[in-house]
């Protein structure tokens, strides 16, 4: 596996946490890549190459911008369910809208690029109102998975 280093603050904005939080989860012990301190007290981060890992994509979703403060709640246990599964967030796609009508772009994309092995959303209908079973079906076909929290 091919690693390349970075400072907190570029590796936070990759994955789409806050710099406070991968503070956190520094010093809680938690992080979902190798690090290390150096003498002089910065911190770098390890993570995998993306393509090479094939890590975690989180998938949070709302119905409608008066939920929208609902989907950093969401965001955030999707973040917590990752790094529990010592997973590598590789991809982060928030979307705010209605999927009965099936034109969710973010999800299109996850679905049609294959650097996430793993689609992790909260609830199925985050994903989609209907045809869960078929989109698991297909992503299993490819060797990839949904995660369902």
């Amino acid at each position: 596996m091919v690693y390349s280093a970075m400072k907190r603050s570029v590796w936070a904005k990759q994955q789409g946490l806050t710099y406070k939080t991968a503070w956190r989860l520094w010093n809680e012990g938690k992080l979902p890549v190798p690090a290390e301190q150096l003498p002089n007290g910065t911190i770098i981060y390890y993570p995998p190459n993306a393509a090479q890992s094939g890590g975690a994509a989180l998938d949070p979703r709302v119905a409608s911008a008066e939920h929208a403060q609902d989907l950093g709640r969401q965001f955030a246990r999707l973040v917590e369910c990752a790094v529990q599964r010592t997973q590598t967030i590789v991809e982060v796609v928030k979307d705010i809208g209605y999927c009965r009508n099936g034109h969710r772009a973010g999800l299109i994309w996850l679905l049609c690029h294959s650097t996430a092995q793993t689609i992790v959303v909260e609830h199925r209908d985050r994903l989609t109102r209907f045809g869960f079973a078929d989109i698991e079906a297909a992503m299993t076909a490819q060797g990839r998975s949904i995660v369902v929290i």
